[in-house]
Order: structure tokens, then sequence, then C-alpha cells
């Protein structure tokens, strides 16, 4: 059985149990005659009981809805409200609740305090008599249409719509009079164009055509020759597609913009007498402390003050795993803290956070349009016309020209209409974009125009920068080398001593290499930092510079060659003038980069480059240790941009890796810029074209595939498509496809595309790491 962790009362006199207070139907039973006696209720059949739990511990609003989902499993009415720490359920007299609670909530941190719960009883209200399972049904069906018609309007108006063409086509079957069914198909025509009537009527009006004003005119022209119930058919899967293309954008769309759910609405501000006031977080400014506790989300983009705990960052930076945080690093709105409180100084304000851009960017990234979309959108433009035309040629020529029979020549006419309108191959493109830029910013990646997405797939070569793109960017010691006599420990505890009061990422490292053997430092004196040079102070009276690597150093010969020949930056350690060692230091390649640049090679991607600013010794060690094909060294910015043209005009397109900073030339003049791990970097955001939010390297190759899937499916959505029109158009024009199934076959076609789209929503890498 699992238990609760419980503040339970001593029930043993009370049911006489020798291991009552672990049982809880006992503690239920306990319960129940306890406020029976105080309160006196009389349970009836029609009653209905209420246990009422105080709950102590931490309620975030991830348990509460945790806690609601696990016991409404159960069939048990939950209450739990925001600001009040009672658990309330309803229950029917007799069951064990109690232990079914049990159950549904193992596992969750917090603690339900027995001892104060409460039980009490309600009478629920008679049925009607004359109401019975039958009415019920039909209630509880009504009032789901109508939540489903207030949800979706257009859909469900379209669907009502088809109801009423159903019964007044069952009624002409019927051979009943026209009065029977005609009003019934005309509320039908009217339900289905509600919302594509208004938009051919100012297409028109603005001297346009597009497909609304083609399947009107095919419709009225069906009406015409007495196919009323087949005009009606094809407004209402006309208008069905229409509402479903609408439907399943707005399910794209709200893929993306559920991120904006994600940060809470307050946000608890800590004063300066330690007490906490919940504000809204629009009302928060720069510089305030905030209290973030455990299992809570982020409110707004800051620094840990005090405390460490595991962040999930993945509704940001698309890292599945969680990030370590301690003072001083940064916090993303929308992430999920761990197990221990944080005390977070906020950054930015609620408007400019991370996720508020992201989500602007994002929407600014869905009006801009790839160049199939582009090409499909000035198709449209010209192809509307040219159907129109052909259609009245088809309709007028055989008539004039042989004599042929005006009814069956307007049929056809229609038909064809209907066949070679171009729905499918106009939503087929953007659909399937919208869908991928939306899965992307899911993923962590964050593209900025449907154009980049279709470059994405199209990439056979990559650049990389080295420090911080396929490094760490922050250098460790690796290697301490020393002369004849001298501990690695002695020479390291001269060289902490005085880089211990330098501000430098190598003086850092030296530090931080110290600390981690349990050196003791002593104190240095008279330290001054030398531009360019290093460092130099006194310890116990005697001089001590640590500097990088001059020709006064050849004595230290083959010690020097060894370190350089492993990538090593390089710092020498000298004693009363005396060279006594060196140190080396190295900016460690990512974890996952090696991994990351094999995959981009199984997508196939042809060239894989490093361009760097550090000299070659340095950086050709990491090359080979990732497997990169060629590196460019001790590179200013604008090397880097010349460089990359040269990779363009020799590979095609290409693809650069950078921060987003230093890096900016490059990005530019790459077909696809993309800024590594920039979620909060303002200059990142604004200048690639593609935006990596976390550190993983994996997301590239994610973004890559996704990209060509994306692709894929636009290709499937033009071949289907242009398929039906290619193959039902023509069998109208020779009247061997009739009005009715032109008119399913071309809908239907439309409704496939979008549905094929909205796979992408789903899709997931196939690569190792996820």
């Amino acid at each position: 059985m699992h238990h609760l962790d419980v503040v339970a009362p001593s029930v043993a006199e009370s049911c006489g149990l020798t291991e009552a207070d672990q049982c809880e139907a006992c503690l239920m039973r306990w319960l129940e005659r306890r406020d029976g006696a105080q309160a006196g209720p009389v349970v009836s059949a029609g009653d209905s009981g209420i246990l009422s739990i105080p709950v102590t511990g931490r309620l975030t609003d991830h348990l509460r809805r945790v806690i609601r989902r696990r016991l409404r499993a159960h069939d048990l009415t939950v209450s739990l409200a925001r600001n009040a720490n009672d658990l309330e359920v309803r229950f029917t007299p007799g069951q064990c609740t109690l232990h079914v609670i049990a159950e549904a909530l193992a596992g969750i941190p917090v603690q339900l305090d027995l001892a104060a719960a409460q039980v009490a009883y309600v009478q629920e209200p008679p049925a009607a008599t004359e109401d019975g399972p039958a009415s019920h049904r039909f209630r509880d069906l009504l009032a789901v249409g109508v939540g489903f018609v207030r949800a979706h309007r257009a859909l469900g108006l379209v669907v009502l719509g088809g109801l009423f063409l159903l019964v007044g086509f069952i009624l002409q079957q019927a051979s009943l009079p026209p009065a029977a069914w005609l009003p019934l198909l005309a509320i039908s025509a009217v339900l289905c164009s509600l919302k594509t009537f208004p938009d051919a009527i100012r297409e028109l009006l603005g001297f346009s055509l597009n497909v609304d004003v083609l399947m009107f005119v095919a419709a009225i022209g069906a009406a015409v020759l007495g196919a009323f119930a087949e005009a009606t058919f094809l407004l209402f899967l006309f208008g069905l597609g229409d509402a479903g293309e609408e439907l399943a954008l707005n399910r794209a769309r709200s893929a993306v913009d559920s991120l904006s759910t994600l940060a809470p609405d307050t946000a608890e501000i800590i004063a300066a007498d330690g007490t906490t006031t919940i504000v809204p977080v629009e009302d928060v400014a720069v510089g305030a402390a905030i209290e973030v506790r455990p299992f809570d989300r982020v409110p707004l983009d800051g620094v840990v003050a005090h405390g460490t705990s595991a962040i999930d960052q993945s509704a940001v930076t698309g890292e599945s795993i969680p990030v370590d945080k301690e003072p001083g690093d940064p916090v993303f709105a929308g992430t999920i803290n761990g197990e221990r409180e944080l005390v977070v100084e906020v950054t930015r304000t609620a408007g400019e956070s991370t996720l508020a851009k992201v989500m602007r960017l994002v929407e600014e990234a869905q009006s801009a349009q790839s160049s199939t979309q582009r090409f499909t959108e000035r198709v449209e433009k010209w192809y509307v016309p040219i159907v129109l035309v052909a259609a009245t040629l088809l309709i007028v020529s055989p008539p004039v020209v042989g004599g042929a029979d005006w009814g069956t020549w307007f049929y056809r006419g229609m038909a064809f209409l209907v066949a070679a309108s171009p729905c499918a191959l106009a939503i087929g493109t953007p659909a399937a974009t919208l869908c991928g830029l939306a899965r992307s910013a899911r993923l962590g990646v964050l593209i900025k125009a449907g154009l980049y997405l279709e470059l994405l797939g199209k990439l056979r070569s990559i650049v990389f920068d080295k420090t911080g793109t396929l490094t760490e960017g922050r250098p460790v010691v690796s290697d301490v080398r020393t002369i004849e006599g001298i501990g690695e420990d002695e020479l390291l505890t001269l060289a902490a001593a005085v880089e211990s009061k330098v501000n430098h990422p190598l003086a850092d490292a030296i530090v931080s290499a110290a600390r981690e053997r349990n050196i003791e430092i002593p104190d240095a004196g008279d330290v001054r930092q030398i531009a360019g040079l290093g460092a130099e102070g006194q310890i116990d009276g005697v001089p001590v510079v640590i500097g990088r690597v001059t020709e006064a150093h050849d004595a230290l010969g083959d010690l020097l060659d060894t370190l350089a020949d492993a990538g090593c930056t390089t710092v020498v350690v000298s004693r009363s003038g005396q060279a006594i060692g060196a140190i080396g230091l190295i900016d460690q390649p990512r974890p996952e980069a090696a991994a990351a640049i094999e995959r981009l090679r199984g997508l196939g991607i042809q060239g894989v480059s490093m361009f760097t600013g550090d000299h070659r010794r340095a950086a050709e060690p990491i090359a080979r240790r990732l497997g990169v094909d060629h590196v460019e060294a001790d590179l200013l910015p604008e090397d880097k941009l010349t460089l990359v043209e040269q990779v363009a005009r020799d590979a095609g397109p290409v693809a650069m890796v950078g921060d987003g900073v230093n890096d900016a030339p490059a990005l530019a003049r790459a077909d696809v810029g993309i800024a590594m791990g920039a979620a909060g970097t303002d200059a990142a955001l604004e200048t690639a074209d593609v935006v990596l939010m976390g550190s993983q390297l994996e997301t590239l190759a994610d973004a890559i595939e996704l990209s060509r899937s994306s692709r894929h499916l636009i290709i499937q959505n033009l071949i289907l498509a242009l398929g039906v029109i290619g193959i039902v158009a023509p069998l109208a024009a020779v009247g061997l496809a009739h009005l009715g199934v032109a008119v399913f076959l071309h809908e239907g076609s439309t409704v496939v595309v979008v549905l094929n789209s909205l796979r992408l929503l789903k899709w997931k890498p196939r690569g190792p790491s996820r």
C-alpha cells in the first residue's frame, strides 16, 4: 500500500486495530465518527461527503495541477483554491477515499494534516423525475456542441451547416417538394459561407481575384443549373476546408504562443526587512530581489543572488537536462526551479525578458515568407485569372463552335473550375512553414524567417568560431611543468598567490586549480598587473613573476614545446628572476562538440571549418580532437568575413556559427548566421538569422533535420495539390468527373495538406541525444 505523508491522529482506541495509524481506511472511519459525534449528521442515500484536509508544505501552481489531475483521474471532485491550503474532495459516503488519495498522491512533496481534517455532508438536489437517461445524454451532447461552437466559431457554424445540408439532402432524395428541403439547403449555404463570402466580396471590390471568388462562381453556376445540393455541398466543403485551415494554423501559432503562459503573472518580492509581497510581474523593477520557491517557475530574467538549485531551462533553451545554478548565474523567465529555494536579482522587466523577445521574434518570423511560399503566391496571382478564362472558354467554345448543349458544358465548366482551384497549393507551403517555425521554437532554436528554415536544409558547409562555440569559453589549467627540484604544488602556490589579486581569466583559472588541490594560498604583496605581459608581486620578500612566454625563457626548452603542441596557452612562473616552471591552460572543447560534428556529417554537411583569432598551435589540437576539416587561425573579424565569402563561392550555401557579437560581420555575410548559446544575449538575438538559445550544439543538427523534414512536407503538399489539379481538372473538362467528385477531391486535398503539415508539431529529432 502507498502511504501519504501525513500528520496522523492516534486512532487505536477509536477502532481497536493494532496498526490503525497506518491504515487509511481506519483513519477515514475515525474522521467520520468524530465529525458525526460533533455535528450529528444523518447520512442519507442522497448525501455526498466533503473531506477537507489542511495541506502543509509549498503548494506551487504546478503541484496544484498535478494533484487535481491525479484525483480527477479517480473520479473525485477536487477543490484546491490558489490562495488556500485546504484540499477538498467530494466523495460518496462509505468509500475509502483516503486510500484512493494515498494511491493517487504518492510521491508528491506535501503533507496532509489528517488530525485537523474535517468531514461534512451535503444533500444533493434531487433529479427531475421526468428526465431519463436519454434526456441527460441529449443535454450533455447539446452542452458539448455549444461549447465547441463557442471555442471554434467558424468550424462550428460550418458543421451546423453540414447538418442542415444532410437533412435537406435526405428530404430531397425522398422526393418531397422543394419547399420542404430548399430552405434547409439555403440555411446551410449561408452558415457555411459566413467567413468565406465576405472575403470574396472584399477581393472583388479590390478588383482582384482569389480562390474564394472561384468557389462562389462555381457554386452560383451549379445553382443556376438546378444542382442545389451540389452547390451547397461545394460551399460546405470549401467552408470546412477554410475553417479547418484556420484551426490548424491557430494550433501551430498556439504552440508558440503557449510560451507566453510559461512565466507566472506574479512575483514574490523580498523587502529590505525580509518580508515578502506578491505583486504582478509588470510592477517589478530591475534590481528587485525576488524569491523563487522549489518547483516554481521563474517569473523574470535575473541572476542568482543567494542559493543553489538545478533549473529546468528546456522551455527557453531546449536543454533537456536541468542546469545547476549558483550565485552570479543567469536565470530566465518561464524556467522551472528545482528542489531548492533561490533569491534572484531581477535584470530585465517583464516586457524585456528573453521569453518576451523570443515571442516577438517568432511573430515576426511567421510573417516572413520563404522563397517557396513567395513563389506559390506569385503563381496564385496569375493562375486564378487563367482558370477563370479557361473555364469560360470551356463553357462557351463547344456550344458556339460545334452547337453542343449549353447546359452540359456549363456543368463541365463548373466542375473544371472547382478542380482547378489552387486551394491546397496556396495553403500547403505556409502551413508547413508555420508549423516548422513553431516546432523549432519549442526545441530551443529560434528561426527568424521561413527563408532561413528553408536554407538550413540546403547547407553544405558550416564554419564554427572556436572560443565559446566549440569550446567552453573559459580556460582551465591542464598541465603544470616544473624544473628539477620544484614541486607542482609549490609552483601553483606561488602563481596563485600573485594571480589571486589580478583580474584576468587566466588568473582565475590558476587560482581555481590551486583551490581544487586544497592548496593554502599565501598573501602576496606589491602585486601589479602588466598589460600584455602578466603580473608580478612579492611573496615573503621574494619577487615572483607570472607572464607569457618570451625568448628569455628558452632555457625551459622542451617543456614549453610540449605544452604548445598540446594546444595550451602557456604562462611561465619565475622566482627571483629565474624561470622555475610553466602552467598550461586550455579552453576545453564542449563535451558534446565531437558528437555534434559527427552528426552534422551524417546529415550530409560536406565541410566543417573552424575560424579563430587564437594562434594556430592552440587551435589545431582542438580541431583534431573534434574532427574539424579545416582550421584558420590568427584571424581578425574582417578576415573571417573574407574567408566565409570564399567558402560560399567554393562550396555553396554556408552557415557561420558564432557568438553574435565578435563574429557579427561573418554572421551577416553567411547564408545563415547562427548565434550559439544566445539566451538572454540581446546582440545575438538581433544579429543572427538562427539563434540556438541553449549551449547544446546538438540543437544545430536538430534544426537542420527539422528544416529538411519541413522541405519534404512542403514538396509532398505541392505534389498532392498539383496532382489533384492535373488529374481531376482534365477529367472534369471532358465530363468524366462530376461536380460532386471534383468538389470532394479538391477540398479533400486541402484538408490533407493541412493535416500533413500539422505532423511537424509532433516532429522529433532522430539524433542519439534526444
